[in-house]
């Protein structure tokens, strides 16, 4: 799709996060998996063409377990877009990992169930490995932005992800610590699996806005309340735009990573 209905980055934007260009048009597509969650959004930044759009719609009227990844992955690809950023409000597991930090992660846990999570559905069987799920070339530039910009960040951590739409309860919360596990969050899985399969780089920001169930041993912690996810993640909506546009930037030259060669290096039956 040439000239200026394409983009070389995409960003799919969470809880909150609906005003991310300046300067944009929206362009609709249609997938053979069914609509995107919304229009995609297309602005510029530091010269680099780029495509937004609301995981949830932007009337934040699609439950985690009701978006359609299938169609929301096909846009972009249909776009054009190599790179993709995931930023989302996402819930601390560890007393160290503090609300308004941000967590670049470098492994998931997939604890979801009946999500449609490939687009091969047969008769062609497609194995890809996801041993590095989250692109390294990407977590790294982040890392180097957080730095610069002086925010609170990891650069590394698992998240495990969630059904949803529901909280996790304080004995699932107390196990999922337990494991070492960093993050909590309900969209990570099939979006980051999906975009490999279509050999797209995926990196994800994870905005720390609570402590999901509380912690063991800290009974000053309350469990999480919608309210005050929202309520962190507007506060830091702005250190999210910010690492966003320093990393876009530094995006360049050729693709050196499992993500780009991952169908080359799949096992096929």
């Amino acid at each position: 799709m040439p000239g200026r209905t394409s983009a070389e980055v995409g960003v799919f934007g969470g809880s909150g996060f609906y005003s991310f260009l300046k300067e944009t048009e929206e362009v609709e597509i249609t997938t053979p998996y069914g609509d995107p969650s919304d229009k995609l959004v297309l602005g510029e930044v530091g010269g680099k063409k780029v495509a937004f759009m609301p995981r949830h719609g932007r009337n934040h009227d699609i439950p985690p377990h009701m978006i359609n990844y299938r169609a929301n992955i096909f846009a972009m690809k249909k776009l054009g877009v190599k790179y993709i950023f995931g930023p989302c409000a996402s819930g601390s597991l560890q007393p160290d990992v503090k609300p308004g930090h941000f967590v670049i992660c470098d492994q998931f846990v997939d604890r979801t169930r009946g999500r449609k999570d490939t687009y091969f559905d047969g008769p062609k069987t497609v194995h890809i490995s996801m041993a590095e799920p989250y692109c390294p070339t990407l977590r790294k530039i982040i890392s180097e932005s957080a730095e610069e910009l002086g925010i609170e960040y990891h650069s590394s951590g698992t998240v495990v992800i969630i059904q949803g739409p529901r909280f996790s309860t304080v004995a699932e919360s107390k196990w999922f610590s337990s494991m070492g596990w960093k993050v909590v969050n309900m969209t990570q899985y099939p979006e980051n699996y999906l975009a490999r399969e279509q050999e797209i780089c995926y990196a994800n920001i994870s905005l720390i806005t609570d402590y999901d169930a509380g912690l063991e041993g800290h009974p000053d912690i309350k469990p999480v309340t919608l309210e005050e996810v929202v309520k962190v993640f507007n506060e830091n909506n702005e250190k999210v735009r910010e690492l966003l546009f320093r990393s876009i930037k530094k995006i360049s030259g050729e693709r050196k990573c499992p993500c780009s060669r991952a169908l080359k290096d799949a096992i096929i039956s």
